[in-house]
């Protein structure tokens, strides 16, 4: 073990001379990033509509051929893609009637998650901002 191994040197530790991340030189750490799954589910379950369709696309190109799916999944992008203004939660109807998940209630149905809640914020600055004029 030699003097480098047993003495920090300033210049090559994470953290700066006063035992703080030198976030100049390493940037922001990001805590969301570094975390693991808590439950050998929580990925397949994040991942559960993409599988789904995905299963969903095999099976349809085993029994019509492959332009079945590709039809499909010209739709699902088609829909996907109309949105109404900015400032204005998507319900993304056409898409959940596509995949026929219109009738299914479910927990983000019931609870609300935030990201769907009614807040409305300013309207000429939200559209502005998308139309990349801000």
């Amino acid at each position: 073990m030699g003097l480098k191994d047993s003495v920090p040197v300033a210049g090559m530790c994470p953290q700066g001379a006063y035992g703080v991340q030198d976030s100049l030189r390493s940037g922001f750490t990001s805590v969301k990033n570094e975390l693991l799954p808590s439950h050998p589910l929580e990925l397949s379950e994040k991942n559960f509509q993409l599988n789904q369709d995905k299963m969903n696309f095999s099976t349809l190109r085993n029994i019509q051929g492959l332009h079945a799916p590709l039809k499909l999944q010209m739709e699902y992008r088609a829909a996907r893609q109309i949105q109404r203004l900015p400032f204005l939660q998507s319900s993304h109807l056409a898409l959940d009637t596509l995949r026929g998940s219109d009738e299914a209630i479910g927990f983000e149905d019931i609870l609300n998650d935030p990201a769907h809640s009614e807040m409305m914020g300013e309207p000429h600055m939200m559209v502005e901002y998308k139309l990349g004029l801000l």
